[in-house]
C-alpha cells in the first residue's frame, strides 16, 4: 500500500460518522429527464444522507478487463445508449472527479489488480441517478468498474476493502437493477405496475435474504432457482447490489424504496443501509 498517497489525502480528513450506503435501481435512462415517483424518491433519499465528500459509484454500465477507477478531474458525461429523444443526449452532469481520491481508492484495493482510468467518465448508470440526488453537481464523483472476469463472490470480497470509506465521508452507491430482463419486458404494460410471477418471486426472495443478512444466497444467485435465473440473465445489473451489501455493518438498518416493477421483468427496488 502506498502510504504516501494515503497520508497526503487523509492528513486533514478526520473520521466522520458512518455514512449510509445505497443501491439504486436506475431503470430506463428516461428517468434522467422525466418526472415520476422513482425520481421523486431519489431526491427524497438525500434527506437521510449527510453531505458526502465524495460519491463512489459502481455502475452496471462499466464492465472492464480488470478493475479500474476513474482518475480524471473533469469526467465527461457519457450517453451510452441509443434510440432515445435528443433531449436525453443533451443532458450534461458536470460533477468534478478527483485523481487524489482515485489513488486513495486504488491503494485501498491494493490486494487486487486495479488501474487508474482517464478515458471513461460518468455513464448513465451514474449520472441519471446522481443528477436527481445532487443537481448542483458540486460533489466529486468517481466510478469503479466491474471486472467481468470476477465471480460474484470475488466482487463481494473486493467491496469489503472499501469499508473504511464509510467513515471518511464517502457515499458508496451501487447502480443497477436487482431484477433486469429487458428481453422479457411487456411494453404494453410498461406503466401498469405489473410484474411477471417469476420477477415478483425473485424480488421478494432477494429482499428477504437481505433482511435476514443471508448474503451467501445472494452471492450464489444462480443456485436459487428458475425465478432468479430469469431475473438475472446477465449479472452486470445485479452485481452493484453485492457491492452495497458487502459494506453492511451488523447494526445497520436496511430499508427499501422505489420497490416497484416496470414492464413485468424489471424492478426498481432500491436499498439504503444506515447506521443505527
Amino acid at each position: 500500500m502506498n502510504l504516501k498517497h494515503l497520508t497526503n489525502l487523509t492528513k486533514n480528513l478526520p473520521n466522520t460518522p458512518t455514512m449510509p450506503v445505497l443501491f439504486m435501481g436506475h431503470g430506463n435512462p428516461m428517468n434522467a429527464i422525466e418526472e415520476n415517483s422513482f425520481v421523486q424518491e431519489m431526491r427524497n433519499i438525500v434527506k437521510r444522507i449527510p453531505p458526502p465528500k465524495l460519491i463512489l459509484c459502481i455502475s452496471a454500465h462499466w464492465e472492464t478487463l480488470g478493475t479500474k477507477v476513474t482518475a480524471m478531474e473533469t469526467p465527461q458525461t457519457i450517453h451510452d445508449f441509443f434510440g432515445f429523444p435528443q433531449a436525453l443526449f443533451e443532458v450534461q452532469y458536470p460533477a468534478p472527479g478527483s485523481r487524489e481520491w482515485a489513488i486513495y481508492i486504488k491503494d485501498l484495493l491494493s490486494g487486487n489488480s486495479v488501474s487508474l482510468d482517464e478515458t471513461w467518465g460518468l455513464d448513465h448508470g451514474a449520472w441519471s441517478v446522481i443528477k436527481h440526488m445532487y443537481p448542483e453537481a458540486n460533489i466529486p464523483v468517481i466510478e469503479l468498474s466491474l471486472d467481468y472476469r470476477k465471480s460474484p463472490k470475488e466482487h463481494y470480497e473486493l467491496a469489503r476493502d472499501l469499508h473504511s470509506l464509510r467513515n471518511k465521508g464517502v457515499l458508496v452507491l451501487g447502480s443497477g437493477n436487482n431484477v433486469h430482463n429487458l428481453r422479457a419486458i411487456d411494453w404494453r404494460k410498461i406503466n401498469d405496475n405489473f410484474a411477471f410471477d417469476w420477477a415478483l418471486e425473485a424480488n421478494e426472495k432477494m429482499k428477504d435474504f437481505m433482511l435476514r443478512h443471508e448474503h451467501e444466497k445472494l452471492i450464489n444467485f444462480s443456485a436459487q432457482g428458475t425465478a432468479f435465473q430469469l431475473s438475472i440473465p446477465t449479472p452486470e445489473h445485479y452485481l452493484p447490489m453485492l457491492y452495497t451489501l458487502s459494506l453492511q455493518n451488523e447494526n445497520d438498518q436496511l430499508s427499501f424504496f422505489n420497490d416497484a416493477p416496470v414492464g413485468g421483468s424489471l424492478f426498481m427496488t432500491s436499498v439504503i443501509l444506515e447506521a443505527s
